[in-house]
């Protein structure tokens, strides 16, 4: 997915890394809408899950979906998944979480989205982030309607 952002110029999305807990799930279970949502995007690019599964559920929660799940220990989250998106590749990755441990991969991705949900949302990934939402869903909106990133990252 290539998204002409003006004065930017053009953003190639092949990844999209997203946060389990507090962004895809609350209290370990995957909010509704999110697999609908997630099965429309990864025709459109590779969607990788990373978490350290703080609730135990998320194969069970994410089984039929087609995503890439990585599991983190539970030492030195943030430099595990910056780890993995440098891995990605971060030119062409765009990242979503809340959390302390999702700062360093909002910072560093094409496009950081920090979302303020349920959860909550540490204020560090949401000021480093690129953009801030509502929710997940809002989030994938914005993919799936690229006027909209357009429209919130034109300079």
């Amino acid at each position: 997915m290539t998204i002409e952002i003006p004065g930017t110029g053009p953003v190639e999305i092949k990844n999209m890394l997203l946060d389990y807990n507090g962004t895809l799930a609350i209290d370990g279970k995957l909010i509704p809408g999110v697999a609908e949502a997630v099965s429309r995007l990864s025709a459109e690019m590779d969607v990788h899950v990373i978490t350290a599964d703080t609730f135990g559920s998320v194969e069970r929660e994410l089984q039929n979906l087609n995503c890439t799940l990585v599991k983190i220990p539970e030492n030195n989250q943030d430099q595990s998944k910056l780890d993995y998106l440098l891995k990605l590749g971060k030119d062409t990755t765009l990242s979503v979480g809340n959390g302390r441990n999702d700062t360093l991969i909002l910072r560093e991705s094409a496009i950081g989205i920090a979302l303020l949900q349920e959860e909550g949302a540490c204020v560090n990934a949401l000021m480093t982030a690129d953009i801030a939402c509502q929710s997940i869903l809002d989030a994938f909106a914005l993919l799936e309607n690229p006027g909209r990133l357009k429209a919130t990252l034109r300079n």
